[in-house]
Formats: C-alpha cells, sequence, structure tokens
C-alpha cells in the first residue's frame, strides 16, 4: 500500500468530512425551521457520511502499518472492516429514519417551507451528486472500497435528497404534506445501501473468490513461456487492496533438470511482479507423454469422465520406475462426497492397473 495513494484516501475523505459537515449544517437549520422530518433525516444521513469518511481515514492509517511478526502479510485488511463499520454506521441512521418516518405518518404535522428552504435543499442535492461521483471515481482509481463505499452511498443520498426536495415542493404548492412516506423511503434507500457495502466488504474478509480475469492474465503471461505445457492451481490470496500473493503450478517436461526449473521459475516470477505487483510462489507437476504415459493418461481421463462432479484432471504423471501413478481433481463444490469420489475413482484406475499404486490429490476449485 504507496503512501501516496493513502495521503490520497485521506485528502478525499477530509474533503468528504467538510461538505457532509457543511450539507448537515444547512439541511438542520431548514428542516428544524421549516418542521420537516424529511429534511431533518437528510441532515442525519449526511452526518452519518461524514461519520464514516472519519472511520475511512482511520481504517487507511491503520492499514498503512508495515507488516511485523504477528501479521507478516500486512494490515491491509482493515480497511475492509472499516467498510464494515461504515457499512453498520449507514444501517444504523437507516433504522433510526424508518422509525421517524412511521411516527411522522402516525402523528402528522404540517411543514412549513419557504423558497429559500427549497432553493437550499436543490443546492444540496447537486453538491451531493457530483461530489458522491467524484468520489467513487476516486475509489476505484484508488482501489479503496471504503472510498468506493462513500461516493455510492453519496449519489444516494442525492437521489434521496431529490425526492425530498420533491415532496417540499408538493407541499409548498399544493399543501399536501407526504414527509413521513418520503422518509420511509429514504430509510428504506439507506438501509439497502448498507446491506449492499457490508455484503461486499464481510465477502472480502471471508475470502471471496479473486479477479478471475486477472487469474485468466496472469495464466495467460505465465504460458507464454515455451517450456511451460500448463498452469493449475492458480490461486491468489487477498491481504488488503494493494496486496495480493499468489500461487500456481507449471507443468513442466521431466527431463528438465533443477537449475533450468530454478532459471525458469525465477523469470515467470519476475515477469509477474513486473507487470501485476504480484509476489508469486510456483510448484512444478513432471510431465511425461512418451511411451506408456500417453495411454495411460487418456484412460484415466475416460474413467474420470464419468464422474460428472469432476471440472478438471491434472497434474497427472507415470512413475514406471516405482510402478506409481498420480494426478489431481478439481471437483464441482456441489459435490457433496470428495472423498467417497477419489476412491471410486481410485478402485477403477486400480482395476485398470493394478500393479501400480495409485495417489489422487482432490484440489479447489479456485478459478
Amino acid at each position: 500500500m504507496s503512501l501516496q495513494r493513502n495521503r490520497q484516501i485521506v485528502k478525499i475523505s477530509i474533503l468528504g468530512i467538510i461538505v457532509n459537515l457543511i450539507l448537515v449544517g444547512f439541511k438542520a437549520v431548514v428542516g428544524l425551521v421549516a418542521n420537516s422530518i424529511s429534511i431533518v433525516l437528510d441532515a442525519l444521513n449526511n452526518l452519518t457520511d461524514a461519520l464514516s469518511s472519519i472511520v475511512t481515514i482511520v481504517g487507511v492509517k491503520l492499514a498503512s502499518k508495515k507488516p511485523d511478526a504477528k501479521h507478516p502479510f500486512g494490515h491491509g485488511r482493515i480497511e475492509y472492516f472499516s467498510a464494515v463499520i461504515v457499512a453498520i454506521i449507514v444501517l444504523a441512521a437507516g433504522v433510526i429514519a424508518l422509525k421517524e418516518s412511521v411516527e411522522k405518518i402516525i402523528n402528522p404535522e404540517a411543514a412549513d417551507y419557504s423558497v429559500l428552504s427549497l432553493a437550499i435543499v436543490a443546492v444540496a442535492v447537486l453538491v451531493k451528486f457530483f461530489f458522491g461521483r467524484y468520489v467513487k471515481r476516486r475509489g476505484k482509481e484508488l482501489n479503496s472500497g471504503s472510498l468506493v463505499a462513500s461516493g455510492v452511498d453519496a449519489i444516494s443520498d442525492a437521489a434521496l435528497s431529490l425526492s425530498v426536495l420533491i415532496g417540499a415542493i408538493i407541499s409548498f404548492v399544493w399543501h399536501i404534506s407526504l414527509e413521513g412516506y418520503i422518509g420511509i423511503v429514504i430509510a428504506a434507500m439507506i438501509i439497502r445501501t448498507a446491506v449492499e457495502i457490508l455484503h461486499d466488504s464481510v465477502n472480502d474478509l471471508i475470502g471471496a473468490r479473486t479477479d478471475n480475469e486477472l487469474a485468466v492474465k496472469m495464466r495467460q503471461a505465465i504460458m507464454k513461456f515455451p517450456e511451460v505445457l500448463g498452469v493449475y492451481d492458480m490461486a491468489l490470496h487477498n491481504y488488503g487492496p494493494n496486496k495480493i500473493i499468489a500461487s500456481a503450478h507449471i507443468e513442466l517436461s521431466d527431463q528438465m533438470r533443477t537449475r533450468e526449473i530454478h532459471r525458469l521459475s525465477r523469470r515467470i516470477e519476475t515477469k509477474i511482479y513486473e507487470k501485476y505487483g504480484i509476489i508469486l510462489t510456483l510448484g512444478v507437476y513432471a510431465s511425461n507423454e512418451s511411451g506408456k504415459s500417453k495411454a495411460v493418461k487418456q484412460k484415466i481421463g475416460e474413467i474420470v469422465s464419468g464422474v460428472s462432479s469432476v471440472k478438471q484432471v491434472h497434474g497427472f504423471y507415470l512413475d514406471e520406475e516405482n510402478r506409481e501413478l498420480s494426478f489431481d481433481l478439481v471437483f464441482d463444490f456441489a459435490e457433496e462426497d470428495v472423498a467417497g469420489k477419489v476412491e471410486e475413482i481410485r478402485r477403477l484406475v486400480k482395476e485398470k492397473y493394478p500393479d501400480y499404486k495409485v495417489y489422487i490429490i482432490a484440489d479447489t476449485d479456485l478459478d
């Protein structure tokens, strides 16, 4: 996580705090003077945005701490925790807004708007909308989930403020009060936004499947090395927005010498780091397609094809000298009895090749 990135996130977050506090001040005054619950709730929503920006700043500061003995991969995931806290703050605001709006419907009170109050709300709508777009764009550029979440929330706030403005205009012109009902719409939108932010952040913390497009590009880059016969078990481990560590197996001819494998591995790892900024660790599958090996591999492929939950077979190797067969199987996540399927396939292979020891590893479908 670069120092420049941290500074940019903090700078944008501070700007967000200032903008939101200014909006809170104007809306709170207008809402209280006009006796408008919808505008007061809109001000409350802006206040949660200011608090969210403060949480974002604290999260970035903590996430930028250097790796230590207890956290060798750094503290980048703290940013995901900050996004969760933002979501909880937004959710709390939504629940409060819902409660106040229902009470306003049960016990309605007429609001007293003026042209000036309507003008202030209109300006607030424009400010919030364009600021939200700016924060969201910068969040994507800086790969900051917290900033993107804040930007999305700000755009939603602009839409909510627009509904408040429309309701206020209707009340001002036709004397029809929609305060409580608009408040419920605001509350629903706030709660929905909170749930979406919480869903994405929790997924990052649990360990959701990483960017498949990135994995594909990395695999393609590795396959450009002529010595590489295949790339398998590509795993991308996310330790923060800018901290990914990867691992993969490459299939190489069993005729390659140790120093040749070493040179090739270093070239591949260096290329991936220079191109994607990702530390890659490589394992090796030996390949032998000569003589009996090719026929046995084809026969095992036929046996495995009868098991619908197997998505891939790789890492096959026939060791004639030690009379051993080994290969990996990738199962669909829907398969509930992986161990049973492995034993079934092992039995079928042993029936065909009784003189061989059979080693099968069940791999996870990582990509």
